[in-house]
C-alpha cells in the first residue's frame, strides 16, 4: 500500500504540525510504502525570497528527520529533486477544466484573505493531483481542508483514464479525526496565520513563555474549574496518557489549584516529549551535506518509482 504524504516548508513546525500531519507520517513507515516529500513547489504560491525558500526546505528536512522520518524506511525527497512531476503537472492540465479549478475553496479563502492572485495558486490543485498520480498512491492523508483538492485529483485522473484507460489508481483520503483540528493559545485551529502556535523547537525560556500565553478565563484559584472547556487542558490531551487525563480532570473539578500550575505542568511535557527530537536536530544542524545527500537519494527512490509510470503516461499522449 503506497501512501503519500507532503509538508510545505512553510517555517519553523509547531505542535500542530507534529501532531496533526508528522506523527502519522511516522507511524506510517511502519505500515506501508510512505512517500515523503517537502513541497518547495508548491510554497512557490506564498514564498518568492528565493534565499528564505532555499533555508526553508533545508530547515524542513532537518526537521523531517529529526522527528522521525527515517530514510531507510520512507522515500523522503525535495520536490524540485523530481522535474517530472512538473511534466506530468502539464499534461494534467490539459485534462483539467476550469470550471473544476475556478470552485476550489482554497483559492477563494486566500485570495479573499489578500494573497495576490495568480496561475500557480490557481493551479495548485493541479500540481497536487501530478504529485500524487505520479505514484499511484494509495492513501493521501490529508486535512479537513485539503479534502477538496483530493477529490480534483480523482477528478483529473478519472477524465484522463476515461481517455487512454486505466493509467491512474483513484487515491483515497485518510483523515485521523482525533486529532483532525489541534487547539492553538486561543483555542482556535493552531495556525501560523492565527499567532496562536507552539512551536516545537523552541528554547525552554521561549517556550515557557509561549505556554504561558495560553489564553484562561479569570475563574477564581480556590473554585472548581472545567478542565473541557480549558484551552491548557485541550493541548495537554496530546501529551497524557488516559489515566493521567482523569487524574488532572479530578484537580480542575477539585479546585484549589490555578491555571498557572496546569500551564507549568504542561510546558514540563512539551519539553520533555520533544527532547530526543532537539537532540537528533542538533546534529543534522551540524551535519547539512549529510541531510542533502538523504535529499537526493530519496529522489533517486522515488525516480526510479516514478518512472514507468510517467512513461506509460507519455505513451498514452504521444509524448516521444
Amino acid at each position: 500500500m503506497k501512501i503519500l504524504s507532503g509538508i510545505q516548508p512553510s517555517g519553523e513546525l509547531h505542535i500542530g504540525n507534529y501532531f496533526g500531519m508528522i506523527k502519522r507520517m511516522v507511524e506510517n513507515q511502519e505500515s506501508g510504502e510512505l512517500y515523503a516529500f517537502i513541497v518547495n513547489y508548491h510554497a512557490m504560491t506564498s514564498l518568492s525570497d528565493g534565499k528564505a525558500l532555499r533555508e526553508n526546505t533545508m530547515n524542513a528536512a532537518i526537521n523531517m528527520l529529526s522527528l522521525g522520518i527515517d530514510p531507510n524506511k520512507a522515500i523522503f525527497w525535495a520536490q524540485s529533486d523530481l522535474p517530472e512531476v512538473l511534466e506530468l503537472y502539464w499534461i494534467l492540465s490539459n485534462f483539467t477544466p476550469m470550471g473544476l479549478l475556478e470552485r476550489a475553496h482554497s483559492y477563494k479563502d486566500k485570495t479573499a484573505r489578500g494573497i495576490a492572485a495568480n496561475h500557480g495558486l490557481f493551479s495548485y490543485p493541479v500540481l497536487m493531483a501530478a504529485d500524487i498520480l505520479l505514484f499511484n498512491a494509495d492513501i493521501v492523508p490529508v486535512g479537513k481542508d485539503q479534502i477538496q483538492h483530493l477529490e480534483m485529483t480523482r477528478d483529473i485522473a478519472q477524465k484522463f483514464n476515461n481517455q487512454y484507460g486505466e493509467i491512474f489508481k483513484m487515491p483515497e483520503a485518510s483523515i485521523d479525526e482525533d486529532v483532525a483540528t489541534v487547539p492553538g493559545l486561543d483555542g482556535a485551529k493552531m495556525s501560523k496565520s492565527y499567532n496562536n502556535t507552539i512551536d516545537i523547537f523552541l528554547d525552554e525560556k521561549s517556550l515557557k513563555k509561549r505556554v504561558n500565553s495560553i489564553v484562561t478565563d479569570s475563574t477564581p484559584v480556590e473554585d472548581q474549574k472545567d478542565a473541557e472547556k480549558c484551552n491548557v487542558y485541550a493541548i495537554t490531551k496530546l501529551f497524557a496518557s488516559k489515566d493521567e487525563l482523569e487524574e488532572i480532570k479530578a484537580r480542575y473539578a477539585k479546585g484549589g489549584e490555578g491555571y498557572g500550575v496546569f500551564k507549568a505542568e504542561l510546558k514540563e511535557r512539551i519539553w520533555s516529549y520533544f527532547e530526543p527530537f532537539r537532540e537528533k536536530r542538533e546534529y543534522y544542524l551540524a551535519h547539512k551535506d549529510e541531510v542533502r545527500d538523504i535529499l537526493k537519494a530519496g529522489a533517486a527512490k522515488a525516480r526510479a518509482n516514478a518512472t514507468p509510470i510517467i512513461e506509460k503516461i507519455r505513451e498514452a499522449v504521444g509524448i516521444l
